[in-house]
């Protein structure tokens, strides 16, 4: 006997839910690392990613900017979240931190997926394609571009996030080097 409830959309509802890769509007601004160099990259926000409460505080905000966390190409609130980042080789975002889980999955190109222990040492995994690295909420964790060979050619990298409007925020540190250069100012 079935035991969950059926669900029934029609087919111009569920062409709603729908969001072809060629038709996606990239953003590459509204982190406070947007500008900085060795940080840029576009994120695409597919599925969900709602602003979270509290945004704009410090380095809180939504994982894809605020901007892009209010423009999903499939507006769902399901609990999870789903969008892709391109970037050139040197690139990726500072670190940071999630209060839901952060799922990786490279599409092309190599990806570095690095993380913070409870000394500040940093450690780091490599990603091909299709490979996958989960990160717990509270670990600090960033990404990088690390694809060989042509340093104009843009890869792409995957990424499911838990909840229904996530919060992110950079480390004391990241905010730190983003003020002295300019790129980002810190409210005392």
């Amino acid at each position: 006997m079935e035991q969950l409830p059926r669900k029934y959309l029609t087919r111009e509802e569920m062409t709603k839910r729908v969001a072809r890769f060629k038709d996606l509007n990239g953003f590459d601004g509204g982190l406070p690392d947007s500008k900085m160099k060795g940080c840029i990259r576009t994120l695409f926000n597919v599925i969900g990613f709602q602003p979270p409460k509290g945004i704009g505080e410090g380095g809180v905000t939504s994982p894809v900017g605020a901007q892009a966390a209010e423009m999903a190409a499939i507006k769902i609130s399901e609990g999870f979240n789903l969008g892709y980042c391109k970037a050139k080789p040197g690139n990726g975002p500072e670190m940071h931190n999630h209060d839901t889980n952060e799922t990786f999955i490279p599409m092309t190109g190599t990806w570095r997926a690095s993380w913070e222990d409870e000394k500040g040492n940093v450690d780091y995994v490599d990603l091909g394609p299709l490979d996958v690295v989960s990160f717990p909420p509270g670990m600090i964790r960033r990404f990088e571009n690390v694809t060989k060979g042509d340093p104009n050619e843009e890869a792409i990298l995957m990424f499911v996030i838990g909840g229904d409007a996530p919060r992110a925020e950079f480390t004391d540190d990241a905010m730190a080097r983003l003020d002295k250069a300019g790129a980002w100012p810190v409210k005392a």
